[in-house]
């Protein structure tokens, strides 16, 4: 069954290359194009994709506020949604995996990884290179002068705590498992259990809370 996908971006070269690029995959399939936020918040709630594929500085609605409005806090049911961008910027990259981003590319990121993204997305995982997401939680996460650190709502168990880390690291379900000779279906339980104590919705909001924490260091 192929991965639907909305693309949004403002330029109608960009928008024509993903779509192709997307196109090329077989399990792939663009149900829609937009040429801003807001138009693609619109098409999205309209045909409820698999994945957004948004471009981070669009005018009007920039793909920031299209990602919180579509899975932000508050947001009943969130979509899957990655960023994509020419601009290598934290500040940037760090406001859309706090609206509620699930993975992060440059545009210069190439076929086989966008596509590694987009089905990474589909599958609940989120594809951010360990090294951007330790320099972006590090430093933004790390930035709160005075805040309390969150607790969990329930202690975290010695496995849990494990697979917090690995996370936080960037690591997919199955490279997880792998790292901790767990099987997949494991892996997938312990996130659930991390979301539920938490408060997370989704992987990226795992490592966020890791790094707020002080669990886990650039």
């Amino acid at each position: 069954m192929s991965v639907r996908v909305v693309i949004a971006d403002d330029q109608e070269i960009v928008r024509t290359g993903l779509a192709m690029l997307l196109e090329a995959q077989a399990d792939l399939e663009v149900v829609g194009v937009a040429a801003d936020g807001r138009q693609a918040v619109e098409l999205a709630l309209a045909l409820r994709p698999d994945v957004c594929l948004f471009d981070i500085r669009m005018p009007g609605m920039d793909g920031i506020e299209a990602t919180r409005r579509l899975a932000g806090p508050g947001v009943e049911h969130p979509m899957a949604v990655v960023v994509i961008t020419t601009f290598d910027q934290d500040d940037y990259v760090y406001a859309a995996l706090k609206a509620g981003a699930r993975g992060f590319l440059l545009k210069d990121a190439g076929p086989d990884l966008l596509a590694q993204a987009i089905r990474a997305a589909a599958n609940g995982d989120a594809l951010i290179a360990p090294a951007v997401t330790a320099r972006l939680l590090s430093t933004f996460a790390g930035a709160r002068p005075g805040r309390p650190r969150p607790q969990p709502r329930e202690p975290l168990t010695d496995r849990e705590e494990e697979v917090l880390l690995t996370v936080a690291r960037g690591r997919t379900n199955a490279e997880v498992a792998e790292e901790l000779h767990i099987s997949l279906s494991t892996v997938k339980s312990h996130i659930a259990s991390l979301m539920a104590k938490l408060g997370a919705r989704n992987r990226v909001e795992i490592a966020i809370w890791a790094y707020e924490a002080g669990r886990i260091r650039g």
